[in-house]
């Protein structure tokens, strides 16, 4: 389930950041989020039920972005409060870049595990523009629609696509 989620955080990653740089009305970059919030949300809860409580609990994080990022541009709410969750979400990143979620230890140092830590890595950091921009009101310009584009690709996309055709590095 991992690699069908992660194509299409891919896709809105990739459409959040097309938007920022091109200016696109808030509410048509809603829709893509809304897809994918739904979807993250579903599959997570359908992770919970069995009992897989890390994966549900890591993927809800991307699943509650989405669902308040499109009723942000939906209902043009206060961002302050998402801005503080992205803050909690990017804390949590560091610590999930080094965790095994099959054995909750210290990851091992493989080529997939590497790949991991530097794909958790880049998510804290866009979780932290979200802070940087909505709480400390810091511009930081084009950098995020770069950077979400990028996440969207390299962190994201390839890495849902090589999942779903049994790929991905181990």
């Amino acid at each position: 389930m991992l690699g069908v989620v992660l194509l299409y955080v891919g896709v809105v990653l990739i459409l959040n950041g097309i938007a920022r740089l091109c200016n696109v009305d808030q509410k048509s970059m809603a829709v893509f989020n809304v897809f994918t919030g739904v979807l993250s949300f579903v599959v997570n809860i359908i992770a919970v039920v069995q009992g897989e409580y890390f994966a549900a609990g890591t993927g809800l994080l991307f699943g509650f972005t989405y669902l308040f990022i499109a009723a942000r541009c939906l209902f043009n709410l206060d961002g302050r409060l998402y801005g503080w969750y992205c803050l909690f979400v990017a804390i949590n990143t560091i610590p999930l870049a080094f965790i095994d979620p099959t054995t909750f230890k210290f990851i091992d140092f493989t080529v997939g595990n590497i790949y991991w830590v530097i794909i958790w890595l880049l998510w804290g950091l866009l979780w932290l523009t979200g802070f940087i921009e909505l709480v400390m009101k810091k511009d930081l310009g084009k950098f995020v629609g770069y950077l979400s584009v990028i996440d969207g690709i390299f962190t994201a996309w390839i890495p849902g696509f090589l999942l779903l055709i049994n790929m991905f590095p181990k």
